[in-house]
């Protein structure tokens, strides 16, 4: 793929998620109010997973408009988000400033962040729906690598790529992006009609591209639930736990990647 075309889908979809910050932002899936009363948008995967966050510089890759980012702060992490929609880091600036907490926003592409002559992070955390927007998984891991200090942790969690396919797209990363049109996932979502494209990547690509630059993978976990409504049929067997069958098995819904930059 070109550097053309590859900026004519950043463009497309730069204007999708500028529509879709504005009505997820009074959604009740986003739940903004309940934030400002002081709730975590956090989920108990990444809760468990990544609970060592208190005065470390943590870099939230693709942070919509900022709610987990600023949960993040919440818990003493020095926070900074990054997120390709100009709407939705002026969202997530106001948010911070409504809140006080201790968290910045930088709009750009992610594969283009720099951040200039400050220091790397102790942590760099994705998640839910992410990497899915990105042509370049290895382009994608180099930032993670690059802006991560020795010995720093990485830590994702995903909605797990068998969902694509089962849902009628390719398993597998394809130069050209699926193009995608119609409403956005939260119950307000018939006011965001986008178009967008996407690109589908395997948890091989991801890890193969991350161990590429240097990061040791701990661990690795998959789950056949979701933290979110969001997929048509799911049932919520567990309070906040919602499953999705697929010739009456359970489909694995999430996955989750920690790892580690050697010295």
């Amino acid at each position: 793929m070109n550097s053309a075309p590859q900026q004519d889908y950043f463009a497309m979809n730069q204007s999708a998620w500028d529509r879709r910050a504005e009505v997820h932002f009074g959604s009740k899936f986003y739940d903004v109010e309940g934030f400002l009363a002081g709730n975590s948008s956090l989920r108990e995967i990444e809760r468990a997973e990544l609970s060592d966050v208190a005065g470390r510089r943590l870099l939230h890759l693709q942070c919509h408009f900022g709610l987990d980012t600023l949960s993040w702060a919440r818990l003493g992490a020095k926070a900074t988000g990054v997120d390709l929609s100009p709407v939705a880091i002026a969202r997530a600036r106001e948010l911070a400033a409504r809140t006080g907490l201790n968290a910045g926003f930088v709009c750009s592409n992610v594969l283009d962040f720099d951040r200039g002559d400050a220091e790397p992070f102790d942590i760099v955390f994705t998640s839910y729906g992410a990497v899915c927007w990105l042509p370049d998984i290895r382009a994608w891991a180099e930032v993670v690598s690059r802006n991560l200090a020795s010995g720093g942790c990485f830590y994702m969690v995903e909605f797990h790529p068998i969902y694509d396919l089962i849902s009628g797209y390719s398993y597998f990363t394809r130069n050209e992006p699926d193009i995608e049109e119609g409403d956005s996932y939260t119950e307000n979502g018939q006011q965001a009609q986008t178009r967008s494209a996407v690109w589908s990547h395997p948890i091989s690509a991801v890890t193969s591209a991350l161990i590429e630059q240097g990061i040791e993978i701990e661990a690795m976990r998959e789950y056949p639930f979701s933290p979110y409504n969001c997929f048509k049929g799911m049932q919520e067997r567990e309070p906040g736990r919602f499953y999705l069958q697929h010739l009456g098995q359970d489909v694995p819904l999430v996955y989750s990647l920690r790892g580690r930059k050697r010295h």
